[in-house]
C-alpha cells in the first residue's frame, strides 16, 4: 500500500571566497508518496571555504530522500572568477575583479549576484562582489561601496516551529565599504576578516571575506519527514529512522546526517497488533 508524508529536503550550502556562496536548494512536498520499505537518507555537507586570491568556495553536497534530490549550493567566486553554476539549484556570487570587468554570479534556479563593471570606490568599497543565491531569491549584485546581499531562502514549519533554510551568503568588498548581509541561514560577509559560515543543518551559503582572509564554509543540509500520528496519512509510528519527535498531531523524523527511514504502513501495524492479541 502507499501512504503520504510531508517532506523537507535541504542540501548543503556553497562555501564562500570573496563572494558569497549559494544556499543549498530546498525541496518540499506536503503529500509525498511512500511505501513500506527502507529509504536511504543522504544529508549533504556544506562546501569548503575559499580565499579571495587562492580558490573559489566549494560546492555544497546534495541531500537525497527517495526520488527527491536537493542540489548543493554553488561556491562563491574568488578574484577574477565567476560564481559557481548549479543546475536546479542556487548559484554562487561573482568574485571581485578589476573595475571595468563584469564577474557574473553563477546560474541556477536562482542566480548569484554579479560584480558589475565600473563599480569601484578605492578605500571605501573596492571591487564589491556578488551575494550567493538563496533557495527563494537571486543573490544581490555588488554596487558602489557595497557587497551584494545573500538571496533569501525559505521558512518551513515542518518541524513544529518556523525555521529558516537555504539563504545565500553575503558578498564582500575587497577593501572597505559595506559587507553584504544574509538571512535564512546564510552567512554574512566580513570586510575586516573571515566570512561567516552558513548555519549548520539549515543549508546556508557561506559569507564572503576581505583581502587576506577566508570565506565562510557552507552550512550542512537536513532531511525532515512528518506524518499524522493517528495513522490517517497511512504511516505508522512504528516507522523508524532519524531523531523522532512529535508536535501537535504530527510525528517527525529529523535527519541531520545520513541514515535510513523505514516506513511501516499504519494498517500493517494495526493488523499485526490485532493478530498478536488474538
Amino acid at each position: 500500500m502507499s501512504a503520504t508524508c510531508n517532506t523537507l529536503v535541504v542540501a548543503g550550502g556553497g562555501g564562500a571566497a570573496g563572494a558569497g556562496g549559494g544556499g543549498g536548494f530546498p525541496q518540499t512536498d506536503a503529500a509525498f508518496v511512500v511505501t513500506p520499505q527502507a529509504y536511504t537518507i543522504t544529508v549533504g555537507g556544506g562546501g569548503a571555504t575559499g580565499g579571495i586570491w587562492t580558490t573559489s568556495g566549494g560546492v555544497g553536497a546534495d541531500s537525497i530522500f527517495s526520488t527527491i534530490t536537493a542540489k548543493g549550493g554553488g561556491g562563491g567566486g574568488k578574484f577574477f572568477a565567476d560564481g559557481g553554476n548549479v543546475t536546479n539549484g542556487c548559484g554562487g556570487g561573482g568574485g571581485q575583479n578589476d573595475p571595468d570587468i563584469l564577474r557574473s554570479g553563477g546560474t541556477g534556479t536562482y542566480a548569484g549576484g554579479n560584480k558589475p563593471a565600473s563599480v569601484n570606490t578605492p578605500g571605501t568599497g573596492t571591487y564589491p562582489s556578488g551575494g550567493g543565491a538563496g533557495g527563494g531569491a537571486n543573490g544581490g549584485h555588488g554596487s558602489t561601496g557595497n557587497g551584494g546581499i545573500g538571496g533569501a531562502g525559505i521558512s518551513s514549519s515542518i518541524s513544529g516551529s518556523s525555521v529558516d533554510y537555504a539563504g545565500g551568503g553575503g558578498g564582500s568588498s575587497y577593501e572597505g565599504g559595506t559587507a553584504g548581509t544574509a538571512s535564512h541561514g546564510g552567512g554574512a560577509a566580513n570586510n575586516a576578516g573571515n566570512g561567516t559560515a552558513g548555519t549548520t543543518n539549515r543549508g546556508g551559503g557561506g559569507g564572503g571575506c576581505r583581502n587576506g582572509s577566508t570565506g565562510g564554509a557552507g552550512g550542512s543540509g537536513i532531511v525532515v519527514i512528518a506524518y499524522k500520528t493517528d495513522g490517517s496519512d497511512g504511516v505508522s509510528t512504528a516507522s523508524t529512522g532519524g531523531t523522532i519527535t512529535t508536535s501537535g498531531a504530527n510525528t517527525i523524523h529529523t535527519f541531520t546526517s545520513g541514515g535510513t527511514f523505514t516506513m511501516v504502513a499504519a494498517s500493517a501495524a494495526v493488523n499485526s497488533g490485532f493478530l498478536m492479541f488474538m
